[in-house]
């Protein structure tokens, strides 16, 4: 029932190369409907690319969040006037007339114990290329030296504070003292006739 006659009644062999591509009138798939994969591939390879214009509307959203966070900051927890004071003259430093006077000796460090003392005084030295700055901090005050000896106007700085900070005067042998109980981070500020000098910041 599977074979086939030949116009002279003759019976014919099913050839299996007569596929269903042959009896149909089509080559394979690709004929199948007109269909054609590598032009359908051509088609999405060349559609629009919006991977850009996605990047961009993320770039401007965090830019927008931001600048939103920025400004609630700046309303609900703003920045005290005195702590931005603070900040300010700490980036004084980088002034082109102010020098730092980098801390050279600490007695907490490099001093030796004393046995029996009780309070000792902390002993501090700064030094620049052509200043030295000797300090005793104590628990009532603090005094030092200027080295070379000369006169300057010396400003005690520590944290925020609701005033000037304040000021002692060095006499022309460079001596000064005064009872002012240093707590917390400080650092001094020297103004001599020739240039600014401001210290290391420490902690008492």
């Amino acid at each position: 029932m599977n074979n086939a006659h030949d116009d002279d009644g003759a019976p014919h062999a099913f050839d299996e190369t007569d596929g269903p591509a042959d009896m149909n009138g089509s080559e394979g798939i690709e004929g199948m409907d007109g269909f054609d994969d590598d032009a359908a591939d051509d088609e999405l390879d060349d559609g629009p690319d919006n991977s850009g214009a996605f990047e961009g509307e993320d770039s401007l959203d965090n830019d927008l969040l931001e600048e939103t966070l920025r400004q609630a900051a700046a309303i609900m927890d703003p920045v005290p006037a005195q702590l931005r004071q603070t900040a300010v003259e700490a980036y004084a430093l980088y002034a082109l007339d102010t020098r730092l006077a980098e801390l050279t000796f600490d007695s907490l460090v490099h001093g030796l114990p004393i046995r029996g003392a009780v309070d000792a005084p902390r002993m501090l030295t700064f030094r620049t290329d052509e200043l030295t700055v000797d300090v005793e901090v104590t628990a009532h005050g603090l005094m030092g030296q200027l080295l070379p000896p000369q006169g300057a106007r010396i400003e005690v700085l520590s944290g925020p504070q609701l005033t000037s900070p304040p000021a002692l005067t060095a006499d022309d042998l460079g001596r000064f003292a005064a009872e002012l109980p240093v707590t917390g981070p400080f650092a001094l500020r020297l103004r001599t006739d020739a240039e600014t000098v401001m210290t290391e910041w420490l902690r008492a």
